[in-house]
C-alpha cells in the first residue's frame, strides 16, 4: 500500500514538473513574442537594450528546454541571465548611477564572469559518471 502511494505521489510530482515547465516555457515564448511585437516593431527599430532583453528571454527559453529534456538545471545560463541583466542596466541606467555603484556593477559582471569560467573549466576538468553513459 505504501509503494503504491509514493509511486502515485512520484507521478503527481513528474506531472507538476511537466506542466509547470511547459506554462514557465509559453509564459517566456509569449513574454518575448509580446515584447518584441509591442515595444519593438511599434518604434520601428531596436535599441541596444531591447535586444538585450531579448538575450535574456533566449537565455531563459534555452535553460527551459535543456531542463526539460536533461531534468538537470544549467546554472551556466542563469550566470549568462544575470549577467546579461546587469549589462542592461548599465546600458540604461549608466546616466542615474554614481561611479561606485557603476563600479559595483562592473564587480558583479567581472565575478559572475569568473563564475561562469569556474563552471566551464570544472564541467572540462570533472565529469560526471551521468554524462559517460
Amino acid at each position: 500500500m505504501i509503494e503504491r502511494i509514493e509511486r502515485f505521489g512520484g507521478v503527481l510530482v513528474k506531472a507538476f514538473h511537466l506542466v509547470a515547465l511547459f506554462v514557465i516555457g509559453g509564459t517566456v515564448a509569449w513574454s518575448a513574442a509580446h515584447f518584441y511585437i509591442v515595444d519593438v516593431m511599434q518604434h520601428g527599430r531596436a535599441q541596444l537594450h531591447d535586444i538585450l532583453l531579448l538575450f535574456i528571454y533566449l537565455e531563459i527559453g534555452a535553460m527551459v528546454g535543456i531542463y526539460f529534456k536533461t531534468h538537470r538545471l544549467p546554472v551556466r545560463f542563469l550566470l549568462y541571465v544575470a549577467i546579461t541583466a546587469l549589462t542592461r542596466m548599465l546600458t540604461i541606467d549608466i546616466k542615474d548611477l554614481s561611479n561606485e555603484q557603476i563600479l559595483t556593477v562592473t564587480g558583479a559582471i567581472l565575478v559572475l564572469a569568473l563564475a561562469a569560467l569556474a563552471l566551464d573549466f570544472s564541467a572540462a576538468r570533472f565529469r560526471s559518471i551521468d554524462e559517460d553513459v
